[in-house]
């Protein structure tokens, strides 16, 4: 819900001038407490600046106010204190042929259209009587603003981007702008900006962006010279990206499953496909059926682990396997970054690290892009010249096979905005994942992520594990809760990859996972009344006489 002020009710809770003034400063103080958005339209600032300058000249004159006070500076005051509560909200010229020529009163119509462009729903706080709205936004007194926030809606959204949007929308949109004023949307100022942010924040030397978050790790496999003929180990317990990029090279998918714990690929079981492969032997580790004659003439290249919703790998191991048999290995940390494992942030735990900015993730823009982040030169270098087709010293020479894999300008803008706020959403994430953890925990037979001791999750989302997910996501779902599932079929059983001839019992943690889990709605911005009805409603589906009881709402 967000809140639209008119001009007549910021003077009333200025100059405190209606007999009903305690009431609308009760409105405003309840909207404050519920973490209601408050709006003013930047069209009516002029009105509201000479009117209020007006009446408190007026209160002078009437002796309210003191003969010597400066009443200039006591409106500046004023006014400065009231709008750092409230957002400035705009409508674009674009926008303006809505307001029909003929409409009685252009002030209220470009109200109205400002507060039509906010995300969710909006009401107009007005004491106008006759507030000639445009279209369908409700507009009227206190007690209706009151009523409106009494019958909020009860859905819980599963991200919240349009929040978040609230609460940087100032600086989104002066980014933008910049961008569309000074028109470089190709690798403009922005991207160069985010690049060095990034870097700086994963404590790397390098960081590159690009298009998505696919594109970063088939260039990161391109920089590595991958292809026909080599072996790429990696989770089957992911999204299709992370092997996807490895079959388009020539290359082949070697899944390995999960640690039952954490969900992330396994060590131990790493160590046994390796030795499988480099022995052609099926009876040490599952290899690809289909393959099997071909198998020896595999060459174990390299390892792409999954940072899986938000918890790093255990790199530790995972490099020194990778050390010891001459791979390289590849983050992919598009659900992680802004993890960190034994003090060192996600992105810099391997040779080369991944992400994307698909909006979904903990750091998203508002379409694709994704980065690669590596701390040697000439790997850097390789991936500048794969993201633009392969450049050399200038557009016409082309030194690579490569892509056209850039960020965009636009996008990179959008990030800048949203890195800003990125350090503060990710301790908010955590503290909603301790809330559902502490909430969740008197279940016994309900399996809740943990975070191991020396890692810190970035809680891409928050996935349980139960026996009974069709009973609890239909009552989640009917009380207006939704879930998603992550993944509902493991990748060495998806039809892309049949020609593997994996089959089903290669990867039985993997599957049996992928049978029980389901995400829970996870963002920045949940309330901790959401997240214990939320439980609450878990807890009764399975059972529990009483789970931890809720804290007190905010």
């Amino acid at each position: 819900m967000n809140v639209v002020f008119d001009v007549n009710i910021v003077l009333d809770l200025l100059l405190q001038r209606k007999e009903y003034y305690p009431e609308q400063e009760r409105c405003l103080q309840l909207l404050i407490a519920e973490d209601v958005p408050l709006y003013f339209p930047v069209c009516a600032l002029p009105t509201i600046e000479y009117v209020h300058l007006i009446e408190l000249k007026r209160l002078q004159k009437a002796g309210s106010i003191k003969e010597d006070e400066n009443i200039r500076q006591l409106s500046k005051e004023q006014l400065k204190v009231f709008f750092g509560q409230v957002i400035i909200c705009a409508s674009l010229g674009a926008h303006w042929d809505a307001i029909p020529f003929d409409h009685p009163d252009h002030e209220d119509a470009l109200i109205s259209l400002s507060a039509s462009l906010l995300p969710g729903n909006t009401i107009i706080w007005t004491e106008d009587r006759v507030f000639k709205s445009l279209g369908d936004i409700p507009a009227g007194d206190h007690h209706l603003v009151k009523e409106e926030l009494s019958n909020k809606e009860s859905c819980v959204p599963f991200i919240d981007l349009a929040a978040q949007q609230q609460r940087m929308r100032t600086k989104l949109d002066k980014n933008i702008h910049t961008v569309l004023r000074h028109g470089k949307y190709i690798m403009g100022p922005e991207v160069n900006e985010l690049e060095e942010r990034l870097a700086a924040f994963a404590c790397v030397k390098h960081c590159i962006g690009c298009a998505s978050g696919t594109d970063a790790l088939l260039m990161a496999l391109m920089a590595m010279d991958v292809g026909p003929g080599h072996a790429i180990f990696t989770t089957p317990f992911t999204f299709i990206a992370a092997a996807e990029v490895i079959s388009l090279l020539g290359a082949t998918p070697i899944f390995v499953d999960i640690d039952p714990k954490t969900l992330n690929i396994d060590p131990d079981k790493l160590e046994l496909a390796i030795k499988a492969v480099k022995t052609n032997a099926s009876s040490i580790y599952p290899l690809p059926g289909k393959l099997k004659a071909e198998s020896s003439k595999l060459k174990a290249k390299g390892i792409i682990p999954v940072d899986l919703f938000g918890l790093p790998c255990d790199y530790d191991r995972i490099n020194a396997i990778a050390k010891e048999q001459g791979l390289f290995v590849i983050e992919d940390a598009a659900q992680g970054f802004g993890g960190e494992y034994k003090g060192k942030k996600t992105g810099s735990l391997t040779d080369i690290g991944c992400t994307s900015f698909f909006p979904a993730k903990p750091l998203g823009c508002y379409g694709d892009g994704g980065a690669v982040f590596t701390d040697d030169d000439a790997t850097a270098e390789a991936l500048c010249s794969i993201r633009v087709h392969g450049k050399g010293s200038h557009k016409y020479d082309n030194t690579l096979i490569g892509l056209n894999a850039r960020l965009d300008t636009l996008q990179a803008a959008i990030l800048n905005a949203k890195f800003d706020i990125f350090p503060q959403e990710i301790e908010l994430r955590n503290q909603v994942a301790s809330k559902y953890t502490a909430l969740l925990a008197p279940c016994s037979t309900l399996y809740a992520p943990s975070v191991p001791e020396g890692y810190k999750s970035v809680w891409a989302q928050y996935s349980i594990l139960s026996d009974k997910k069709a009973q609890i996501q239909a009552s989640l779902k009917e009380k207006g809760i939704p879930t998603a599932v992550y993944y509902p079929k493991p990748l060495h059983l998806q039809t892309a990859f049949a020609y593997l001839g994996y089959k089903k019992g290669d990867m039985p943690v993997s599957e049996d996972c992928s049978k029980r889990i389901f995400s829970l709605p996870m963002h920045p911005y949940l309330e901790d009344r959401e997240i214990e009805r939320i439980c609450r409603i878990i807890g009764n589906e399975i059972s529990l006489t009483e789970l931890t009881k809720p804290a007190e709402s905010k």
